[in-house]
């Protein structure tokens, strides 16, 4: 593993300024990541003939996140993905929560972690961990937490991403990463013609808001059938309930094997033959194809469009905390909340 190198990523509104750490492997691999957000800037891959590719969505400095609205290689956090009504009960106390997606919250409202600074823990040649302190009632959520994210690149290829914390309360914690990948490059266009599987025999249904009505559906003959690979585009356009629903994917899928730290996705893109395996230990993943990114100003110049990308967020399923049939994301007081997803990538 090469030194780890850190540069300036920027000043934001406030005036602070923003770094960019950089790792590289000895097989031509490097991603960046910022400590404004934690985010996950670049992921730059040797495709089969060894040109480096950066397989992720994003912008060329910290100003483009804190401005942007898309998560674009986002730390979420406290809660993923959406609660419906903004809000929830635990422990017979109700707690009330931004309504920044209609009447409903979506990765944990207005003042999401992605738009703060973090602190940088420790460094070293192969990994980085970010550190944010969050506390009583931040977001609307109970319990103070400090929440470590770390970042490794091992010489696998493989990004591993490791969060971390302990809330004096009982509350809710759901963290995920929504970096927006494609795999010929984040400049060449749109996925259709990338092939994926995912691991899971059904989805969660839901509403026309994206609110999980409860039902586990089967996916087997259905648009969200991705057991086996196949390309992004064949079923997107489907006459079917939940592409209509979500414009596209933008599902959580129920993965195989709960439980334990596994494989439950791939994906090739169809140009440069890089592929990306998924494992998490977490029970569901959102895949989501970028419906409604739209004339987005990007790193290189780049206009970023619908579907140009697609996101693989492992997480506890959306409003788990309605759905007593779901998981649970609820962590006690004094227990530890920890969890890991890596992304690793082989050029075929």
């Amino acid at each position: 593993m090469k030194e780890i190198m850190e540069t300036s990523f920027g000043k934001i509104k406030s005036g602070e300024e923003t770094k960019l750490y950089t790792l590289t492997n000895h097989r031509g691999m490097r991603i960046s990541v910022s400590n404004f957000g934690a985010t996950l800037v670049k992921v730059i891959v040797p495709d089969r003939d060894g040109y480096p590719v950066d397989v992720v969505l994003g912008y060329d400095h910290a100003d483009g996140y804190e401005n942007g609205g898309l998560f674009f290689g986002a730390t979420i956090g406290r809660c993923a993905n959406r609660i419906g009504g903004a809000s929830f009960e635990l422990n017979e106390v109700r707690y009330e929560l931004d309504k920044n997606d209609g009447k409903n919250s979506l990765h944990s409202g207005n003042g999401c972690y992605s738009k703060r600074i973090w602190n940088v823990r420790n460094k070293s040649n192969q990994k980085v961990t970010f550190t944010l302190h969050s506390a009583d009632k931040d977001q609307g959520y109970p319990g103070t937490i400090d929440i470590e994210v770390t970042y490794e690149l091992t010489e696998e290829n493989e990004v591993k991403i490791s969060y971390y914390c302990s809330p004096n309360k009982d509350t809710l914690i759901n963290m995920t990463n929504h970096s927006y990948f494609n795999l010929n490059g984040h400049a060449t266009g749109n996925i259709l013609k990338h092939r994926v599987a995912i691991n899971a025999n059904s989805f969660t249904r839901a509403n026309c808001q994206s609110i999980p009505t409860g039902e586990i559906v089967p996916v087997k003959g259905t648009p969200m059938d991705f057991k086996k690979k196949k390309e992004v585009g064949k079923d997107i356009f489907a006459d079917y309930e939940a592409i209509v629903f979500g414009n596209g994917y933008d599902h959580n899928w129920v993965l195989n094997d709960p439980g334990k730290f596994r494989k439950v996705a791939i994906a090739t893109g169809n140009r440069s033959d890089i592929t990306m395996e998924v494992y998490t230990d977490l029970p569901g993943m959102q895949f989501y194809t970028a419906n409604f990114v739209e004339n987005e100003h990007g790193k290189d110049g780049v206009i970023y469009q619908k579907r140009d990308a697609m996101c693989f967020e492992t997480q506890y399923f959306p409003d788990a905390i309605h759905h007593k049939n779901f998981e649970q994301p609820i962590c006690k007081a004094g227990e530890i909340y920890q969890t890991s997803t890596m992304y690793k990538f082989v050029a075929r």
